[in-house]
């Protein structure tokens, strides 16, 4: 009985010596501050700290992650950025009326540079789904458009 209150109190201040370590150390701090701005979705400002925490110690495994989450989620939001740029321009093309050659020649070029951008998307299980699925959805459009002004 003895010897399970003193394993107990061992592993009890071991976590608060590693707790306090955690909160203290300027790599974790800055670590923590980026998964909170990686999980309201300001990437840039996450993989700058990560980026931080990461150079103030490299075998700080939760900068690493962090850093490459974010870098990862950048390329989707680039990615959607392009997409709804791209749409609100073909959109401007077909409320003009009728589209030349040149109009379908554009619009079939936009499209299969961002059907050739998606495949290079590499989605992990920390990666925002509604990101991966918003990115899919615009995927989805500029395929079926290209199947479309390709006829």
């Amino acid at each position: 009985m003895k010897n399970k209150v003193l394993l107990a109190s061992f592993a009890l201040v071991t976590l608060f010596v590693l707790f306090v370590f955690f909160l203290i150390n300027p790599s974790y701090q800055k670590s923590l501050e980026a998964k909170y701005y990686y999980e309201i979705g300001s990437y840039k400002t996450a993989y700058s700290l990560a980026n931080e925490a990461f150079s103030l110690d490299v075998y700080n495994r939760m900068a690493s992650t962090i850093m490459a989450q974010s870098k990862t989620s950048l390329k989707y939001v680039a990615y959607l950025n392009d997409a709804k740029k791209y749409m609100q321009a073909i959109e401007a093309m077909a409320a003009e009326g009728a589209i030349t050659d040149a109009q379908r020649a554009k619009i079939k070029m936009m499209c299969s540079i961002m059907i050739d951008a998606y495949p290079k998307l590499a989605p992990s299980v920390i990666t925002n789904k509604a990101l991966v699925d918003e990115t899919k959805q615009y995927y989805d459009k500029f395929e079926k458009l290209f199947e479309k002004v390709d006829r």
